[in-house]
């Protein structure tokens, strides 16, 4: 859908090498105001997480073509590729290889929960690991990246509003830990004698979510399985991903240390031992002030206040904080629900979103 909207525009829509796809707009000049998101989803996901940055970008890029000028700077409008990492667990993946922080490596060793591994699924849509240094040229004239994103979460409802001014994105530390205990018949192995490792998981997760309350933050046990993984077998093996993320590197920091002193504590109490196997890591990103100002501008005019807030999700704008200036607009979330079929935002609050991040978008294309 998107291909066929920009096939009626004069822009060059493009695929690099991370199967990001681009429609580029010239300007007066070389300099590029890239404007983003993404049209994948996790699975039972809503109709606005990304999407939203997308067509809301697609909506600045035909104000663009229908102006009788061309603006100062020349514009691009990014669909990442696979955001939202819900296959591999991976997140990011598009954003990151064009900001250089893809790690092919851990990337390459990643499988999906039916044994696939990733560079051979991305392969079949034209995508090569070994050549995605190619699609870094793309920032080679971008000055700027604007996101606009559906907040994900129930502050701006909270507190009355529609939209916000977003600060940063959180960081995040994200690990599998497998348990290991020793497997046993439910009926004959005393409970004083067993090494149940789905109890020893129980533990940490428990703990873990201590860390998130103590510090602050957010910690979250995603997923578990356990082997052998019927009910007359004691648990042998158990396996989960665990997800902790902060605004404050140093918090972030401490909350490691006691995630991974918590796992070894766990294991230990009921027998068992733990590893953990790296997924993902990314600091915590704050954004450019002179972008910020921006949006509090847009802000400030279409709703008349200058509330702003981090993003506890991560976003592409995450990526892309990283090497170019970057801000991003937030609308509300009904109940602060995403990554589910009821997720969803007033029609006026979007109508002031849009509104907002076009104010933000062209500041930054013709700037005084």
């Amino acid at each position: 859908m998107l291909r066929e909207e920009l096939a009626t525009m004069p822009v060059e829509v493009e695929q690099d090498e991370a199967g990001n796809l681009w429609a580029y707009f010239k300007g007066r000049s070389t300099d590029t105001v890239v404007v983003g998101s993404h049209l994948d989803s996790v699975p039972a996901g809503g109709w606005l997480d990304g999407a939203l940055g997308v067509m809301g970008g697609l909506e600045v890029l035909r104000s663009l073509v229908a102006a009788p000028a061309l603006p100062q700077r020349s514009f691009a409008l990014v669909d990442w590729a696979d955001e939202e990492g819900a296959r591999f667990s991976r997140s990011l993946f598009g954003s990151a290889a064009v900001a250089g922080t893809l790690d092919v490596d851990i990337v390459r060793e990643l499988k999906d929960r039916w044994g696939n591994l990733l560079p051979d699924v991305v392969a079949e849509h034209g995508v090569v690991l070994d050549a995605l240094d190619g699609c870094r040229t793309r920032l080679e004239h971008v000055v700027a990246y604007l996101e606009l994103h559906i907040e994900q979460g129930p502050i701006l409802e909270h507190e009355g509003l529609g939209i916000g001014i977003v600060t940063g994105t959180y960081g995040i530390e994200r690990e599998r830990l497998v348990f290991s205990g020793q497997a046993a018949h439910a009926g004959t192995m005393p409970m004083g004698m067993r090494r149940d490792s789905l109890r020893a998981m129980s533990r940490f997760a428990l703990e873990l979510a201590e860390i998130g309350a103590r510090h602050g933050g957010v910690t979250t046990v995603g997923s578990v399985s356990c082997w052998p993984g019927v009910v007359t077998a004691v648990a042998g093996t158990t396996t989960c991903t665990m997800d902790m993320r902060h605004i404050s590197a140093d918090s972030l920091a401490a909350m490691f240390g006691e995630m991974k002193a918590a796992a070894a504590a766990a294991a230990a109490a009921e027998g068992c031992t733990v590893e953990l196997e790296h997924i993902f890591r990314i600091p915590p990103m704050i954004f450019d002030p002179t972008l910020v100002d921006s949006v509090r501008r847009a802000v400030k005019a279409v709703e008349g206040h200058e509330f702003e807030l981090p993003s506890g999700a991560l976003h592409d704008a995450s990526e892309m904080a990283r090497v170019v200036p970057t801000a991003m607009v937030f609308t509300s979330s009904i109940a602060g629900l995403s990554h589910t079929k009821e997720e969803d935002t007033p029609d006026e609050h979007l109508a002031m979103g849009i509104t907002a991040f076009h104010m933000a978008v062209m500041e930054a294309l013709d700037p005084s």
